[in-house]
């Protein structure tokens, strides 16, 4: 713990944090082959649930390498492009990141402006854009990046110190300061024709990467719950008041039986979808429903046990307040709890209510 503390207290990024993961096998754990574990999805969301038991930050990293990086290679890549780059991800000797949010672009991807086109003379693409919120660019050596080709959205693979790419960080963050976050700029980036990820096109790409991601994230934000009420728990039988345990009085009772029924339920309702992804019956309202589910029910317990600790709530080696912070970022990215909402009112209606069309 003393390390998180002082990473999120110092806004530190620790590059050996994802070669710990490398070496434990757990990047990119569902993948068979290339030096991948072949776990159950079941697997990889108990590993992210007790990696953001410690921190959002660390699983945030451990799910852009995974889902976001290493995923769109092996579903979307050819044989040469995993042989290249899956052994390497895996091991976190080389750190990715993956590129669809704008800045004019958040929960509306198919309008995005980077373009791509394809130079006939130099037989590359040619990229050009910015990309915003992208955790890991600034520290990554392999760059997903997502683009409209002659209007249709594709995949490109993109490399540190490529001409014309940059990535800056974004500093100022009060949520996941453990994390590296910036934007990725394209100015005219010459990206080998061989580099495009040949097997999709269309939001069919991002989307399944991001439901992945979304799926892990259901589990982790509820390991950053578990923490929160095992924390407060200990905090409040411990700590005496008016002669005797704050655990003792009925508020404190009644706010962590509320606390560990959410958790509980939580929990169920991912151990099922995960079962059910391992099936391949799993949809993509399912993962909206468990995503929105466990951000937004984290968030309030995190805020709660915050509370429950009075004024020591605010400082950070209590813990508490860190992961209140980070989860207001986790229940806003990979779709905002609103966002989902909708996609949730769209398969119960048959109607979507995203434009005005």
């Amino acid at each position: 713990m003393p390390r998180i503390v002082m990473s999120n207290r110092n806004e530190e990024y620790h590059p050996e944090i994802l070669q710990e993961m490398g070496d434990l096998g757990i990047l990119g754990c569902t993948i068979s082959g290339y030096g991948c574990a072949g776990a159950s999805s079941v697997a990889y969301g108990l590993i992210t649930r007790e990696i953001e038991r410690v921190d959002s930050s660390y699983r945030s990293t451990m799910s852009v390498q995974s889902s976001l990086v290493m995923h769109p290679i092996n579903a979307f890549g050819t044989t040469e492009q995993k042989e290249k780059y899956l052994p390497k991800l895996a091991t976190g000797q080389m750190i990715g990141c993956f590129g669809l949010t704008e800045p004019n672009h958040g929960s509306d991807p198919g309008s995005m402006e980077t373009r791509a086109t394809f130079n006939t003379d130099k037989k590359c693409y040619v990229l050009n854009g910015t990309k915003s919120w992208i955790t890991n660019s600034p520290v990554a050596d392999l760059f997903i990046i997502w683009a409209k080709l002659e209007g249709k959205i594709r995949g490109f693979i993109l490399e540190k110190g490529m001409t014309g790419l940059s990535a800056p960080y974004i500093k100022g963050k009060f949520s996941l300061r453990a994390s590296p976050t910036g934007q990725i700029v394209m100015e005219n980036v010459e990206v080998p024709e061989n580099n495009i990820l040949p097997h999709v096109e269309g939001l069919k790409g991002p989307f399944s990467c991001l439901n992945n991601a979304r799926y892990g994230i259901a589990w982790g934000a509820l390991g950053a719950a578990e923490f929160c009420l095992d924390f407060v728990r200990q905090y409040t039988i411990d700590r005496k008041q008016f002669g005797r345990a704050l655990a003792s009085n009925q508020i404190m009772q009644l706010k962590m039986a509320n606390m560990l029924t959410e958790i509980s339920l939580g929990l169920q309702g991912c151990l099922q979808v995960g079962r059910l992804k391992d099936k391949n019956f799993a949809t993509p309202e399912m993962v909206s429903m468990i995503k929105r589910n466990s951000c937004g029910k984290a968030l309030e317990i995190a805020r709660t046990a915050r509370d429950m600790l009075g004024g020591n709530g605010i400082c950070d080696e209590y813990h508490v307040i860190r992961h209140s912070m980070n989860l207001e970022a986790v229940n806003t990215y990979e779709g905002t709890h609103d966002i989902h909402a909708l996609i949730l009112g769209r398969a119960i209606t048959g109607l979507q209510s995203f434009t005005s069309n």
